[in-house]
């Protein structure tokens, strides 16, 4: 089971979603964490969630075909540039072969997803976030596609491993 911490700091959780104010402060983070986002150039998923915000990868990184995971290039640079982590939902989580022809059908979009947990960032972290993500687009160019060197049959995503293009 659970120890007793984990189920006390649940319950405060559940407790914290039902407040108003916190809900607010909550969708005020991922709304300032967006419009900062925006401001810059970065394609965002709009409306801001409650609990994370999406980068469109794709739309960011055109010059990196699907088959080389745009989202995944840009997972890396985020954590090469600023150690911040971020987890590709796109391709590598989604792309999966035709049971006809064999071929690779890639998702429609290529998303990075920026995870906002409770009670965790302060709005200087969030800052630090966007100061990195405006650093990677100036020379997002520069950034190339990943391909896999090494994945299991299912859910990939978990444990593949990567070599740069």
């Amino acid at each position: 089971g659970l120890a007793g911490r984990d189920l006390d700091a649940i319950a405060i959780g559940l407790r914290e979603g039902l407040q108003e104010d916190y809900l607010a402060y909550r969708l005020g983070q991922t709304r300032y964490l967006v419009e900062e986002l925006k401001k810059k150039g970065i394609p965002v998923i709009e409306p801001a969630g409650g609990h994370a915000v999406y980068i469109d990868a794709g739309r960011m990184l055109p010059h990196i075909p699907q088959e080389q995971f745009p989202g995944q290039a840009l997972v890396a640079a985020l954590f090469l540039e600023g150690a911040i982590r971020g987890v590709e939902l796109g391709s590598v989580a989604f792309a999966h072969p035709d049971p006809d022809t064999g071929e690779m059908v890639h998702p429609e979009m290529e998303l990075v997803r920026l995870a906002l947990p409770r009670r965790t960032y302060t709005q200087s972290h969030l800052d630090y976030v966007v100061e990195v993500l405006g650093k990677i687009d100036q020379n997002k160019d520069q950034l190339t596609g990943f391909k896999i060197t090494k994945q299991p049959p299912l859910m990939r995503h978990f444990s593949c491993t990567f070599e740069p293009l």
